[in-house]
């Protein structure tokens, strides 16, 4: 079974300007490597955060330097009229396999309601770049982005979530449910089952997340479903995020393990490790 982290952020200088990250001026590449080999994960995909002008550069060496273990979602300006004519070409950059935005604050969650970035859906599923969306608020505006655009694979962050930009916890970071499953009856929309222990009061395994990991896995099936970590802003470590899904949800047949931890977000994003 390969087990791939459906999202990590590496970076160079600088401190993360969100908070629940560890508040360290580098997470390198090399860094992630030895803690992957540590908990037992194959790869992971690199999100370039902001706070690192150079974090795209890093990324894109990391793949180099490390074939099969590193792969990239990036981001194109959403201000920038070039953009749009960039999106065709995106998936020829080596490693890189699609878009990452996040759409929780102004003027980008706005763009997204009324149509100003719709260019953006539009050329991405014409050019098939899967898209991933930090976007709790949206849910229900995604919605109508995936019933018009059926061909465009699109993935939702940290089981719907804010991730770790809510100091929530338990139920209270889980409200968003009801919008989040509404989204699986269209079959474009996947769910990123990351971050996971980052929302939980309790110790691992973390029981309090096992109900909506649950809801999730029951409403989008295992083929839309990822595992993955965010893991500099998790209370545990890389091993313990693995064991979480492979150990103590024993609803999960091995075929569903398979799926969630690795095979199916390659499959979804278009990951062709081997190559």
């Amino acid at each position: 079974m390969q087990i791939i982290d459906a999202q990590i952020h590496t970076w160079g200088t600088g401190l993360p300007s969100n908070l629940s990250h560890r508040q360290v001026t580098a997470f390198t590449p090399a860094e992630a490597i030895a803690l992957m080999d540590e908990g037992g994960v194959d790869a992971a995909v690199i999100h370039p955060p902001g706070w690192d002008p150079n974090s795209t550069d890093m990324a894109f060496k990391a793949v180099r330097d490390y074939p099969g273990r590193f792969a990239i979602m990036g981001s194109l300006p959403l201000d920038q009229p070039d953009s749009r004519s960039k999106i065709a070409h995106w998936r020829d950059q080596p490693g890189m396999l699609g878009l990452r935005y996040t759409f929780l604050h102004e003027p980008a969650r706005q763009w997204l309601a009324d149509g100003t970035i719709a260019w953006l859906w539009t050329e991405a599923e014409k050019a098939d770049v899967p898209i991933a969306m930090l976007a709790t608020d949206s849910l229900q505006d995604i919605a109508g982005i995936a019933e018009r655009h059926p061909g465009l694979r699109l993935t939702i962050d940290h089981l719907g979530g804010r991730g770790g930009l809510t100091t929530l916890k338990d139920a209270a970071a889980m409200t968003h449910m009801p919008q989040l499953l509404a989204l699986a009856k269209f079959p474009n929309v996947a769910v990123k089952a990351t971050g996971a222990p980052g929302y939980s009061s309790q110790a691992y395994p973390f029981p309090a997340m096992h109900p909506y990991i649950r809801q999730i896995y029951d409403a989008f099936g295992p083929h839309r479903m990822f595992w993955g970590t965010d893991i500099t802003k998790m209370p545990c470590t890389w091993r313990q995020c693995v064991t979480m899904f492979t150990e103590e949800l024993p609803w999960l047949s091995e075929a569903d393990k398979r799926l969630i931890m690795g095979d199916a977000l390659c499959a979804w994003w278009g990951w062709n490790r081997a190559a």
